[in-house]
């Protein structure tokens, strides 16, 4: 997620202006769909209250706060970007690598389930699995075509060369290195999302080889939300301490729900989140959600993880110590 270096004042530079403007366009596009999946999902769970389909709201409720959510940030930034502001093709980046990666990621899960629902269902018609295909398709224009041109477009030096000619004035994504800013900001959407765990799945946390459910789950979501708030704070004023306790903390985490989901049913946490037994079953049926493969993902995210924070370290400083490393914008 670097940047190439700082160009100074004096070199000659191409302007990006059009290709500003362009993106930006593209970026309000792309809020308005997601305004629109926000709509068709609230829909869905109008229509679902109406004729009790039998539909799980909860699975329906988070789509809609995440493209609400989406459709603001898209929307803003694509305003940002034909403004040529500095901020915006920071957070453009963050936003272009998260869901780039996000997206990778998802695509390798898809291929998986799609096979797993291919041989669970091996009897059944051709079209849902060409409809399957197609959602593949879309998921890699969106998540992984699109946000990857946008991070080759926004980390060009001219770009960025453009956007500090344009707005000279030091934003506040000009406080630390690009790097540290990504994760201080996805600690802050960690903590909004500990917060609305328990109202939208309910609370249940694995501990350490234990189901923890109820008032005492709910405690420790919102102890973990404080938490994030708190490591978001740290890495963003670059405190060695926020890092070591990031570090501490997903090892602790991570240690927790491998041995939890190695001793214990995933399907039993399901069931604790009340989850209907005849959905328990189908999801069972796939055979892709089991404890182990949680554990395996678990550990795989734990160490690419520890690579970003180790990869990340040089820019923290310790109690006291006023040196740092520039920004890299």
């Amino acid at each position: 997620m670097s940047e190439p270096s700082n160009l100074p004042m004096s070199v000659e530079f191409k302007d990006q202006r059009p290709g500003l403007i362009a993106f930006g366009i593209v970026e309000i596009v792309l809020g308005g769909l997601c305004a629109l999946m926000a709509l068709l999902a609230s829909l869905a769970l109008v229509l679902e209250s109406r004729t009790g389909s039998g539909l799980e709201w909860r699975a329906i409720a988070p789509a809609v706060a995440a493209y609400i959510a989406l459709s603001v940030i898209f929307v803003w930034l694509g305003v940002g970007s034909i403004l040529c502001r500095r901020w915006a093709r920071v957070l453009l980046l963050i936003v272009s690598w998260s869901v780039l990666l996000v997206g990778v990621t998802s695509m390798v899960y898809f291929v998986i389930f799609v096979r797993a629902l291919a041989a669970a269902r091996a009897a059944d018609s051709q079209e849902a699995f060409v409809m399957l295909a197609v959602v593949e398709v879309l998921l890699a224009i969106f998540t992984v075509v699109l946000p990857g041109a946008m991070v080759l477009f926004y980390r060009r030096r001219h770009v960025k060369a453009t956007c500090e000619a344009r707005d000279p004035v030091i934003r506040w994504t000009d406080a630390c290195p690009l790097p540290v800013l990504a994760t201080s900001l996805w600690f802050v959407v960690g903590g909004l999302w500990f917060l609305a765990m328990p109202l939208m799945y309910g609370s249940v946390v694995p501990l350490f080889g234990v189901l923890v459910s109820g008032t005492k789950a709910t405690v420790m979501i919102l102890a973990g939300s404080a938490l994030w708030i708190y490591l978001a704070w740290a890495t963003y004023r670059l405190k060695i301490a926020g890092w070591w306790t990031a570090l501490v903390a997903f090892a602790l985490f991570s240690v927790s729900a491998a041995i939890t989901f190695l001793k214990v049913d995933l399907m039993e946490m399901y069931r604790r989140l009340g989850y209907p037994e005849e959905q328990i079953d189908q999801i069972r049926s796939l055979g892709v959600f089991t404890g182990r493969i949680v554990v395996w993902w678990t550990i795989l995210f734990f160490l690419l993880f520890l690579i970003y924070l180790l990869w990340i370290k040089k820019y923290f400083r310790a109690a006291g110590d006023s040196s740092a490393a520039a920004p890299t914008q």
